[in-house]
């Protein structure tokens, strides 16, 4: 299977600037164990920039990494505010019966022939839904407990997760260019 795996430009995320052309990526939506992260840190669209296109996100995503496989896990890692960082410690703290993850993402790279940024890995506008993955018997669920020194204003925090898909299929949307598309599928469909 071909891995998808980007490492993302954090000041880029947090204040977009037009004339440079680096990969940036947000966590559009993320509930976990049916804990709802708040959608509060106001960003640019990069595929929305002639329009002023903002938008609120969970976080910016430094990185992100999938294998490629139906099982394999999906992990990422992100800036979170305030609020967040304390959501998930609360999480991280407590035995989880349920480990249910809802998550939408967008990674944005930029065409350079059609001068243009355009969503390359995303959810699309159906979140993916999964499970927080293992690794080593441990939950891959971690939050830092400093502020992060790459960004001090908004002050934010470190976020790592890993996602394994439901028993269902699902799709993960890719693109090579602004015009050039693809979706992969995620996960399998388990019939009782």
């Amino acid at each position: 299977m071909a891995r998808t795996s980007y490492n993302c430009d954090i000041a880029q995320g947090f204040n977009f600037q037009k004339d440079e052309q680096t990969l940036v990526g947000h966590i559009n939506t993320l509930s976990i164990a049916g804990k709802e992260f708040k959608p509060d840190i106001a960003v640019m669209d990069p595929t929305k920039i002639n329009e002023s296109g903002s938008k609120k996100v969970v976080g910016i995503v430094s990185n992100i990494d999938w294998e490629g496989g139906f099982a394999n896990p999906i992990s990422f890692g992100c800036q979170i505010s305030i609020d967040n960082k304390q959501a998930a410690t609360l999480l991280q703290h407590s035995n989880l019966s349920n480990t249910s993850v809802s998550v939408g993402f967008s990674i944005y790279e930029y065409d350079p022939k059609a001068k243009v940024y355009y969503m390359n890995f995303h959810t699309e506008t159906a979140p993916l839904l999964g499970l927080v993955n293992k690794s080593g018997g441990e939950l891959n669920l971690h939050i830092d407990n400093d502020f992060s020194t790459t960004i001090v204003s908004p002050k934010n925090f470190y976020f790592c997760l890993g996602v394994m898909p439901e028993d269902q299929e699902q799709d993960i949307h890719m693109a090579v260019s602004n015009t050039s598309k693809f979706a992969k599928k995620w996960g399998v469909t388990v019939k009782a």
